[in-house]
């Protein structure tokens, strides 16, 4: 009966095994970036069409993204295809609607305390 040894990794394999995580890591990142610019754009458009502030019209993107279980960055990249004239998913349009009343009314009750 024979026992072979665990074959132990070479110095190129765990050089490869390295390269191929740090890509991995760098194309994670790079789609961090383009999430990140994605979304702060949409927020330029809630800004201008809504005169929200900066930190309701994240929690307004957060909550459309929740409740139409869409990534962020998927709802921020349809508010982008909004402002250049494309038609909202019905989804993302009726969940968007349905939070800006909210927040109209939220606010608009805060006025009248």
């Amino acid at each position: 009966m024979s026992c072979l040894a665990p074959r132990s990794r070479t110095a190129d394999e765990a050089q490869a095994e390295r390269i191929a995580s740090l890509e991995r890591e760098n194309a994670q990142l790079r789609q961090a970036i383009t999430s990140h610019a994605t979304v702060d754009q949409a927020l330029g458009v809630l800004l201008a069409v809504y005169r929200f502030a900066p930190a309701d019209g994240f929690e307004l993107l957060r909550e459309v993204s929740q409740r139409t279980n869409l990534k962020l960055h998927i709802v921020a990249q349809a508010v982008l295809d909004w402002a250049l004239g494309q038609p909202l998913p019905s989804t993302v349009g009726r969940e968007l609607d349905t939070a800006v009343e909210r927040d109209w009314r939220a606010a608009e009750e805060y006025r009248c305390e």
